[in-house]
């Protein structure tokens, strides 16, 4: 029977401003590239304090995890409280949902309470947009990563760093390698690249964590991890995805670190000055190795340092044209 309150879902507001991030596929290029110019603002080196702003003063924002993160959920807290908003953490295991109540009751209920925005984490890819499609006007909902489909932050903060390193995307050759199939990461890091005018975006991966035919459409499929990163400019391993694939999928974990782990040694076949890219958590010595992690090409400490300042401009650009 069709949800009479459910209301069709666009990101954008009428005047071209960011109302949801529930995924960057599709999403304007000017609309990334504004965010990532934003997002540059905020971004700050270790050495200088924390960028802050009251530009979300009076604003409250509601996270809801349902699966586990340190770095996206401390990252978005962080985010809101630095531009000045109240944060209320919902911990979904503590909630009313656990009694039966519905995720579209609990927000109903935040609502109510003048909750702005809310950033959300499910494993059912569907949720941020059902939410979305039942808000207030005025409430604005953020993808924190959904399922095997989306996480548009994390995407953006990957962008982000290359950028920083390298000065553009246009013209860079990126090989994104492990667990494609299973990975939200992959498919929003892609959509940046490929945003942003990305010369050639490698999927790399064992045959049975190859996404399906139809996906990562203009990507180049490569089996081997040698040949797959020979010649990039930006290696982005990725996690082996455990509690989303059956057992049968991989090999043991030192099988799967002889074939595809990225060592030194494998790391030559890609440019010399080649940014070693990791979205975390890092299974060491499973998908990387320790030397390369902690390495003079790795990025990974700036890809979460970046995590608060893009998360600070979405926020901020999501919540602009709301309630005033």
């Amino acid at each position: 029977m069709p949800d009479s309150n459910r209301k069709p879902i666009t990101q954008l507001r009428a005047d071209g401003s960011l109302r949801h991030l529930l995924t960057l596929e599709g999403l304007p290029s000017q609309v990334v590239r504004r965010l990532l110019e934003r997002s540059e603002h905020y971004a700050r080196p270790l050495t200088k304090p924390a960028a802050r702003s009251d530009a979300l003063a009076g604003r409250t924002i509601a996270v809801m995890f349902a699966e586990p993160s340190t770095r996206t959920r401390v990252s978005f807290e962080l985010a809101a409280r630095r531009l000045g908003a109240d944060v209320v953490n919902i911990e979904v295991q503590l909630s009313s949902r656990l009694k039966g109540e519905s995720v579209l009751d609990t927000v109903a209920t935040l609502e109510s309470m003048h909750v702005d925005a809310f950033v959300l984490r499910d494993a059912d890819p569907s949720v941020p947009e059902l939410v979305a499609s039942h808000v207030a006007d005025h409430v604005s909902v953020l993808s924190g990563g959904a399922g095997s489909h989306a996480h548009p932050t994390q995407g953006l903060l990957d962008a982000l760093t290359v950028r920083q390193r390298k000065g553009n995307i246009e013209g860079l050759r990126i090989a994104i390698v492990g667990d494609i199939r299973h990975s939200r990461v992959a498919r929003s890091s892609w959509h940046a690249f490929a945003a942003l005018g990305a010369k050639e975006i490698r999927i790399v991966a064992p045959q049975g964590l190859m996404p399906e035919s139809g996906e990562f459409a203009g990507c180049t499929r490569l089996t081997s991890l040698e040949s797959g990163i020979a010649d990039c400019d930006v290696v982005m391993m990725l996690r082996i995805q455990k509690e989303r694939m059956t057992a049968a999928s991989i090999p043991d974990e030192a099988t799967y670190f002889a074939e595809w782990g990225l060592t030194t040694q494998r790391l030559r076949a890609a440019k010399p000055d080649a940014l070693v890219m990791h979205p975390q958590p890092m299974n060491r010595g499973v998908e990387i190795a320790s030397e390369v992690a902690d390495g003079p090409q790795s990025v990974i400490r700036d890809q979460v340092r970046n995590g608060v300042a893009v998360r600070m401009a979405v926020l901020e650009a999501t919540l602009a044209g709301g309630r005033p």
